[in-house]
């Protein structure tokens, strides 16, 4: 007899159309293509800068189709699926459920504040599980006292706010989202206690914090000792390992005398001449201690800014994990980063709609979703090989199938914790290659997930209405845009390594998965593109030389087919994943930026690495942290935010004005020349498009005066460049 339903998959309604369309539209791409080739084979009188405006427009066009053809993967099988706890909870005892560690990484107390990590332990440590069953380990890369005190205070708080959630039943646990969220708690005087208390420990931390050291008079003489374990000369990559237990569940109990959750400081040795394989490797070390320590089942990995937003989440992943047709290949649960505090029309396209969910659910239907290295249940058995292969690591009481049966603070599970954390302990190791996080790229969960499914695990993407994790996202452009160039360099190293997504994954996976991967990894091939349609077209019109088909020709309807075939669907996909005209507008832009901007830059940056010229890129963090309350208030009214001189926002500028100018000139040739300009009309077009959607950059550059404006350096040498390329362009073209 079948037990209750516990999930449910149902197939797009797209589908059917999404398959129809992309026949049609492939058919009208190769249309394209032969019609470029053919034209560049057999054009007669061609001079050579027609034949190399020719080559670079074909070039843009084969990796247009390329990727378009790739995306076409997300959309052959979309499912969407539902899960019932309620059944779960009706038919499995508490004591039956699983044991989950949860890994939390933070690294700089002053770019990710430590209040904001602390609220993202509680929110897990208060979720609708059993107490006795959790385990928050959180890993502080940059070694800080500050962060281990305002966990110290964490831990005391959270005897209260745990009691406090369960007999309020209250939804939104991190206590700041809280208290933040809603005036109804204001009137009771147990919330405003519990407020109290909260604000008293935020303004300690803050203020030590602030301070930069943790000063005598906030901690006990017991509390101190802790401190004692940062040797004299310990710095953010160098200093010893510091493991600390704040909170141990066979002995420490919340006001109301249940048991409290695990809650475990961890901070990796690290030396000046050891890897530190940024966050991978301190997952890697998370992964070892924790299996010391309690080695439960099931892992949750969060980054430290995104707190839990729903308590039930975890029973939504048994749903999964404890079905027994599921669970013998069945890897990981991961569910889709959310952000709170984006504006109203999301001018920075941070919302990632179709990272996170269009992609996602198109990942799904194929074999699984990828990882996006956060809000992601494991099963801890996925980081020891194949489903058919358990690899046994060096230390038996590593493996998955280990169970611990010692206190977790006994002193057996401390050495071998102590052991497990050392900077050298990995050498001649097979983690982070065939065990645990994978290296080799700056994009750890990407690559991480990408070899999991080529092993053979599979996943599932888990998108309940409610958001099961929130958190920041960045809210000026240069922060956006250093994010996507670390990305952009880290996904190239992937697709450049032995396991290539176009051979070592479509080998493994298939096509269609490893198509979809291989988008999602080719973004910076967005920036060649992208870069040749911002100038060239824009060049040729001023020199009146044609790059498309004229309005009278048949070949122009295709252009207009492919343009708004492509527009269309993609706005549809947009709309249809509760999207709005103006945030998809938003979305357009900030990909076509990025193609000039991050993408690019990106490219330029493996490219010269992988040459061996130099290197310049490392993990560098996202500031979750904004004190400018200008710059707030400039975001809130989707003004953009330059500010910065950055070398990125050059190629932006000059495109934006080569663009401009080249408009302006079409515009004037128009009103002298009229129906001579037919064979110009796409050129002028596309100028224009580029025209309007650079609107916020001609702002930023003559119209506003604010911090956030385009710095004037920017501006000099953008329009220096731009009329160096007007100039060298019509030499070269008329030549």
């Amino acid at each position: 007899m079948e037990g209750p339903l516990l999930h449910t998959l149902e197939p797009s309604r797209l589908t059917v159309f999404n398959r129809v369309f992309a026949a049609v539209y492939a058919c009208a791409v190769v249309a394209l293509l032969c019609h470029r080739s053919s034209k560049l084979i057999h054009s007669t009188a061609a001079t050579l800068p027609s034949i190399s405006i020719s080559l670079c427009m074909l070039t843009s066009d084969l990796l247009l189709a390329f990727m378009w053809a790739a995306t076409q993967a997300f959309r052959m099988r979309p499912i969407h699926r539902k899960e019932f706890p309620d059944n779960l909870v009706r038919t499995v005892k508490e004591s039956d459920f699983p044991a989950l560690d949860v890994f939390i990484c933070t690294s700089d107390p002053h770019k990710e504040p430590p209040m904001s990590v602390a609220n993202t332990a509680l929110s897990v440590m208060a979720y609708d599980y059993p107490a006795e069953k959790i385990s928050v380990y959180v890993s502080d890369d940059g070694g800080s006292q500050l962060t281990l005190f305002a966990f110290m205070e964490a831990a005391k708080f959270a005897t209260h706010w745990l009691p406090f959630c369960r007999k309020n039943n209250v939804v939104e646990r991190s206590p700041e989202a809280y208290f933040a969220s809603s005036n109804s708690w204001s009137s009771e005087m147990e919330a405003e206690k519990i407020k109290t208390m909260y604000d008293s420990m935020k303004i300690r931390v803050e203020n030590v914090v602030e301070r930069g050291k943790v000063g005598d008079e906030y901690i006990t003489r017991e509390e101190s000792k802790a401190f004692l374990k940062w040797t004299h000369g310990s710095t953010r990559q160098s200093h010893p390992t510091i493991i600390q237990v704040l909170l141990e569940n066979s002995k420490d109990k919340d006001i109301s005398g249940l048991l409290m959750p695990n809650l475990i400081y961890v901070s990796r040795e690290k030396s000046k001449t050891s890897p530190h394989h940024f966050k991978a490797g301190a997952l890697n070390v998370l992964l070892r201690v924790s299996a010391a320590m309690t080695n439960a089942p099931i892992i949750l990995t969060l980054d430290c800014d995104m707190y839990s937003n729903d308590p039930y989440t975890p029973l939504r992943v048994l749903c999964y994990l404890l079905d027994p047709q599921a669970r013998s290949k069945l890897g990981y649960v991961q569910f889709p980063q959310c952000f709170k505090g984006i504006n109203k029309t999301d001018t920075y396209a941070c919302e990632f709609k179709r990272l996170f969910q269009i992609y996602s659910v198109g990942f799904d239907g194929l074999g699984g979703a990828n990882h996006v290295g956060t809000g992601c249940f494991f099963n801890r058995r996925v980081f020891f090989g194949c489903p058919l292969m358990l690899l046994l690591p060096e230390i038996p009481e590593l493996g998955p199938n280990h169970i611990v049966n010692k206190h977790i603070q006994s002193q057996p599970i401390m050495e071998l914790s102590q052991k497990v954390a050392s900077c050298n302990y990995e050498n001649q190791t097979k983690w982070g290659y065939e065990m645990g996080f994978r290296y080799g790229s700056l994009v750890e969960d990407y690559f991480t997930g990408y070899r999991l499914q080529c092993e053979g695990w599979k996943s599932i993407f888990c998108n309940p209405e409610r958001a099961a994790f929130l958190g920041d996202a960045p809210i000026t452009l240069v922060d956006v845009l250093n994010q996507q160039k670390r990305w952009a360099v880290g996904l190239l190293e992937v697709v450049f390594s032995k396991f290539s997504l176009l051979t070592f994954g479509i080998k493994h996976m298939g096509l269609l998965m490893g198509l979809a991967y291989a988008q999602n990894g080719l973004w910076a091939i967005w920036s060649i593109p992208t870069t040749i349609y911002a100038f060239l077209p824009p060049l040729a019109l001023l020199n009146g030389i044609n790059v498309f088909p004229t309005v009278s020709e048949p070949w122009f309807v295709l252009y207009v087919f492919l343009f708004l075939g492509a527009y269309g669907q993609d706005i549809l996909d947009f709309m249809l994943y509760n999207g709005t005209v103006q945030r998809w507008w938003n979305d357009q832009r900030i990909w076509m930026i990025k193609g000039l901007t991050c993408h690019l830059f990106g490219f330029t940056d493996f490219f010269l690495k992988s040459t061996g010229i130099f290197s310049t890129h490392g993990f560098n963090l996202t500031s979750k942290v904004v004190d400018d309350d200008d710059q707030k208030k400039r975001y809130e009214e989707g003004v953009f935010e330059f500010g910065v001189p950055s070398p990125m926002f050059v190629p932006l500028t000059t495109a934006a004005i080569i663009n401009l100018v080249s408009f302006a000139w079409g515009l004037i040739m128009l009103v002298f020349r009229g129906s001579k300009l037919e064979g110009l009309f796409l050129q002028m077009f596309i100028a224009g498009f580029v025209v309007v959607n650079s609107w916020p950059i001609y702002a930023a550059m003559v119209l506003r005066s604010d911090e956030g404006r385009m710095p004037v350096r920017v501006t000099i040498i953008s329009t220096f460049l731009a009329c160096g390329l007007v100039v060298v362009a019509s030499l070269t073209l008329r030549g």
